[in-house]
């Protein structure tokens, strides 16, 4: 995409506060270990005045009577009536062994039941929050993979959104004053789509779109075929603007925020404006320190945390004049990566997952929760 660089610009993220990088800033500290019975896997360096503990790991019931899914992946927290929360992960495995499944807490924040909320797909991998409480499962499977609408509470049977296209989906975000749904696509040359829905409160009909380039200027071209019966939906409309490894998108503040593996970036798209910049670029960076960049999530003060695939195995704040810090960094898994940060609803509690853990293996899934000090309990 030659003309794209002359259209784009380095920009700093517009945060709504400061404290939470204030405090990210902090020196870390590793947990210390105990002589007998330490559990390698919380070897791990966190601000301070934060806790990390383990709620699941892939083989093993946390509660109820699910075996916790292997290769857990993209995540996102959702209120409960009594008081608790669920936190859902994806389950990125091969061969239509993959799917969803949830944690639920109470709101003690004790684990009380786990349980599968989507079976039978395949690399689930990131996805996102639907305005109305459901959950989004993407599947990244080359260019067939659907996206799937989930019950966080495992009530209602899954069902698929075909029409939100056929292609190596990653992830997806909401802007809640349109209802339109934005999703990125995991490949070298991947499209960048939005969803217009015929419905606000439903995604089963509806209009599928491409980002595309023209006279210097990002707009959007309706895709013809996004069932992709014969070319891959990036293929089929000129122009098409082309994203170097799609990852984690999330919306905030009246733009979308997105991730590119391939190039380390981090962007952002004004909705109104349509303006596209670049918020973090590890090649220009002043604290490169970030790489490997996939999932994405937004402080309570309104900052983004990047999780890193490979990397240092971190979770990287952005602050407020662009730079990086680290928030969390896992030691003793260089053969994972971290993915699916998610708040949970008062904020106070970070979870995410190693998802191949100490060995590197699918199988071997760890997920985690950092319970946060008082000062990052900053709500916008």
């Amino acid at each position: 995409m030659n003309t794209r660089r002359q259209m784009i610009q380095h920009a700093m993220l517009a945060l709504t506060a400061a404290p939470f990088s204030q405090a990210c800033a902090r020196e870390q500290h590793s947990i210390k270990q105990p002589a007998n019975g330490y559990d390698k896997a919380l070897s791990a360096s966190i601000p301070e005045g934060a806790s990390l503990k383990i709620v699941a790991r892939s083989g093993h019931v946390a509660a109820g009577q699910y075996p916790w899914h292997s290769a857990p992946d993209g995540g996102a927290c959702f209120s409960t009536d009594d008081g608790g929360w669920v936190y859902v992960s994806n389950s990125e495995m091969p061969a239509r062994t993959g799917g969803a499944g949830s944690l639920r807490f109470n709101a003690k924040g004790d684990v009380v039941d786990s349980y599968p909320i989507l079976t039978g797909t395949s690399r689930n991998c990131a996805g996102g929050k639907t305005p109305w409480g459901t959950w989004l499962s993407c599947e990244e499977n080359n260019d067939s993979g659907e996206v799937y609408e989930c019950d966080p509470l495992g009530k209602k049977p899954a069902k698929a959104l075909p029409l939100l296209g056929r292609y190596n989906h990653e992830a997806a975000a909401f802007d809640p004053a349109t209802g339109y749904v934005y999703l990125t696509e995991d490949k070298p040359d991947g499209g960048l789509y939005r969803f217009i829905p015929e419905n606000k409160q439903s995604l089963e009909k509806g209009r599928l779109e491409v980002a595309v380039i023209e006279n210097g200027q990002l707009m959007w071209r309706t895709i013809p075929d996004p069932l992709a019966s014969k070319i891959p939906t990036r293929y089929q409309v000129k122009n098409t603007a082309q994203f170097r490894g799609g990852e984690g998108i999330i919306y905030h503040n009246g733009s979308i925020f997105f991730t590119t593996k391939i190039d380390n970036r981090v962007w952002s798209l004004g909705l109104q404006t349509h303006q596209l910049n670049i918020v973090y670029d590890a090649a220009t960076s002043k604290t490169p320190i970030l790489t490997g960049v996939d999932n994405i999530e937004v402080t309570p003060s309104g900052e983004l945390l990047v999780a890193e695939d490979g990397g240092n195995m971190q979770i990287i704040a952005l602050t407020q004049n662009g730079e990086a810090q680290a928030l969390v960094t896992l030691h003793n898994q260089n053969q994972s990566e971290i993915t699916g940060p998610a708040f949970s609803p008062d904020g106070s509690r970070l979870y995410f997952s190693s998802q191949r853990g100490i060995s590197g293996r699918s199988e071997d899934g760890i997920t985690y929760e950092l319970t946060l000090p008082k000062p990052f309990m900053i709500m916008s």
